[in-house]
């Protein structure tokens, strides 16, 4: 292709809508000079079965797409295929029958797919009076009123005879000046609607490509069958491009992958960016004309893509969703699918088959919540996700959703490549939105997230201190591999951080706490044995906790952590009031109310062990929340030995 046409080349695709034999394939081989009925059975039969293309080449050189749909309502799925990758539509209606049923579906679904500008066609303006054709003329305007057609162009053309032709081109082109181009930017995604073999050249296939950029040379999967392959070739109204964008009709030769392994439905992707799906997030809408609700859990069949696939319809908040409301939803497929956030899909009722909504993806990569809260934070995510303007926002509420996420997670997520995820995410780390952890691949974590993985590694350092307390730390890659979903570099980055930040301590490679000192174990073992020394000469009347201190002799910060290293080790409890209790006089005590005769209560305990009820009565209570006694009114049951 020369570099002037490339420059004329326009990324936007019109679609055609309308009712059977209104004239739509007609009307666009009289714009483009190009039949779409290709195939036999359509010209024999004189009606549109398949997708149609053509290129339209406006009167200052811009060429845009044309995709020709089949009006007949057994072939609704074909319709929504091509209609799914369209920008604007051209709404054909005949001028000797009006609107029709298929007009009226054919409108509804493309204001469910999301497409928000065109026109109106009326064709075969030559078969009636021009009376009637001012009649068909307001009963279209009355019939789009509301919609987003209204106030659009309404042209009367005839095919046969050429009239008002040119001006419908003038329309168009006013209309490709009013649509916004489909942004190029994404991981290519590129729906196929045709595959076939070409001698000499192997498999191609065709699509309009709804997001990025494809190459020759470009290394891609097609999902859902998973299969890789690479881009030969790439064609865009039948001229060979370096490049393809995003609105484009795309014509691709793919190398290593035969056409029997794929067929309508499939998606050709950039690779290591996109996965299939069982459950995606959604925000569905019933259409106001639909004849009932959708009901919670109800099998529905899902026109999405260029794919026709069985599901149910999982509901959120309700257990239905009457016409004309919308819901936050999840849709569970029967089969594998791939798509992309912000696609539209469209609902239609599995029996009979008619349609009655759609919505559009909002998360691709969903999970079935089990219980009311978790549905209830699916439906808030879908909400905040769908109120979400950019990708930026989205990553951040995934992020704070999930805690932590790792760069891969955050890809397939977001199904942005590497080099367009970093960027996205490098604005959100220096805003503040997100932390980063570097490392091989990075680590984003919310601030909740910093906070739960902070209290993480604060309670395996204060195990590990408990456990191994003459240490003087926690060796750094122990803890790095102990950080969880942080793997390698990124954990030892979280704990670089945490060093940072005086919530720890990094001392020749090892890591502990602030407040902790290793303890001298020559010092430890004579403290325990005073101690254990005092707790055997009170027997069954222990001491406090200061009068212990106050005999051993040793100041407050000694003294406690010998006391929490002796409980670590289950050596000694502490008891209400403070009374410390050896594990040796916990055993004393057992072999008492062991031997007691009659009823176990707190008076024989007391007679029993020659003490009284103020030292007694925290003894016992600390029994019974062990399990080893079991209180019944003022007798206890002995039911256990102290371990």
């Amino acid at each position: 292709m020369s570099e002037t046409r490339e420059t004329r080349e326009i990324s936007l695709v019109i679609g055609t809508a309308g009712h059977i034999d209104h004239g739509k394939t007609r009307l666009v081989a009289a714009l483009t000079g190009v039949d779409c009925d290709r195939l036999l059975e359509e010209k024999k039969r004189g009606i549109t079965i398949e997708l149609g293309f053509a290129p339209l080449c406006l009167d200052d050189g811009r060429v845009v797409s044309i995709i020709d749909v089949p009006g007949h309502e057994r072939f609704i799925r074909q319709m929504v295929a091509g209609a799914s990758g369209v920008d604007a539509v051209m709404l054909v209606v005949a001028a000797d029958e009006s609107v029709m049923p298929q007009t009226r579906e054919h409108l509804a679904i493309l204001e469910l797919l999301g497409v928000r500008d065109g026109l109106v066609v009326l064709t075969k303006a030559d078969r009636v009076e021009p009376e009637l054709l001012e009649l068909v003329e307001e009963d279209v305007r009355e019939f789009v009123g509301g919609t987003f057609l209204e106030g659009k162009a309404i042209v009367p053309v005839s095919a046969q005879t050429g009239q008002n032709l040119d001006e419908l081109k003038k329309e168009l082109a006013a209309l490709v000046d009013r649509v916004r181009p489909r942004p190029r930017r994404g991981a290519l995604f590129l729906p196929i609607d045709r595959a076939f073999p070409i001698a000499g050249f192997g498999t191609v296939v065709t699509g309009t490509a709804y997001r990025g950029i494809a190459r020759p040379g470009d290394e891609v999967e097609i999902f859902p069958a998973g299969r890789e392959g690479k881009i030969r070739t790439l064609q865009v109204h039948g001229h060979t491009v370096e490049e393809a964008f995003a609105g484009q009709r795309v014509a691709a030769n793919l190398a290593g992958v035969s056409v029997d392994e794929l067929s309508r439905g499939d998606v050709v992707c950039r690779r290591g960016v996109y996965a299939n799906t069982r459950c995606f997030d959604a925000m569905i809408r019933i259409l106001p004309s639909a004849a009932e609700p959708l009901k919670h859990w109800q099998r529905v069949r899902v026109y999405i893509g260029t794919s026709d696939v069985l599901a149910r319809a999982s509901l959120l908040e309700a257990r239905n969703v009457p016409p004309g409301g919308e819901a936050p939803a999840q849709i569970v497929v029967e089969e594998p699918v791939v798509c992309t956030a912000e696609q539209r899909f469209i609902l239609r009722f599995y029996s009979p088959l008619i349609t009655i909504g759609g919505g559009r993806v909002i998360f691709p990569y969903a999970h079935k919540p089990r219980g009311a809260a978790a549905r209830g934070a699916s439906a808030e995510r879908i909400r905040a996700l769908s109120a979400a303007p950019s990708v930026g926002e989205r990553l951040a509420i995934l992020v704070q959703q999930a805690g932590i996420m790792d760069f891969e997670q955050a890809s397939l997520a977001l199904q942005e490549g590497a080099a367009e995820l970093s960027v996205i995410a490098s604005r959100l780390v220096r805003d503040g939105v997100v932390l980063e952890l570097k490392g091989d691949r990075p680590v984003y974590l919310s601030h909740a997230g910093f906070k739960e993985l902070s209290l993480n590694v604060e309670n395996t350092l204060r195990e590990y201190h408990e456990t191994r307390a003459s240490e003087a730390g926690m060796p750094a890659d122990e803890l790095a591999r102990a950080v969880p979903k942080a793997p390698g570099r990124a954990a030892r980055s979280f704990v670089a951080l945490l060093a940072e930040r005086g919530a720890v301590v990094v001392d020749d490679n090892r890591v502990r706490l602030p407040d902790f000192t290793p303890r001298d174990d020559e010092a430890f073992r004579k403290n325990s044995e005073a101690l254990f020394a005092l707790c055997r000469q009170r027997g069954f009347q222990p001491p406090t906790l200061e009068e212990a201190k106050g005999a051993l002799n040793m100041d407050e910060q000694a003294f406690s952590a010998l006391v929490r290293s002796l409980k670590n080790l289950r050596r000694l409890v502490l008891l209400a009031g403070e009374y410390l209790l050896t594990d040796e006089v916990e055993k004393n005590v057992m072999d008492v109310l062991q031997k007691i005769e009659g009823n176990v209560t707190l008076a024989a305990v007391r007679d029993a062990t020659n003490s009284s009820r103020r030292f007694i009565l925290p003894i016992l209570e600390h029994f019974d929340s062990r399990g080893y006694t079991r209180r019944v009114g003022d007798v206890r049951v002995v039911r256990k030995a102290v371990k």
